[in-house]
């Protein structure tokens, strides 16, 4: 799903809600991203993706939860992966 402004909406997305983390593309083509924030704020961020931008067509969202070391004080796109 490249090429609709996926990464930079989010991004601004995650600002509004006060979510940390990072989202960058994936060489399939894939979006992917790690969120950190209250429960709330990681459920209205996961919602907002399973729509994604105007002119975006989300097939599919996985949500895993994952224990991590990494504390993020922004919300920052990342090179593809």
């Amino acid at each position: 799903m490249q090429g609709v402004g996926f990464r930079y909406s989010m991004q601004r997305e995650a600002a509004r809600l006060g979510v940390h983390g990072w989202v960058r593309n994936r060489r399939d083509g894939s979006v992917e991203a790690l969120v950190q924030a209250s429960e709330e704020a990681i459920a209205a961020i996961t919602d907002w993706a399973r729509r994604g931008p105007p002119g975006a067509h989300v097939e599919n969202v996985r949500v895993a939860n994952i224990d991590t070391e990494e504390s993020l004080a922004t919300f920052e796109q990342r090179p593809t992966a």
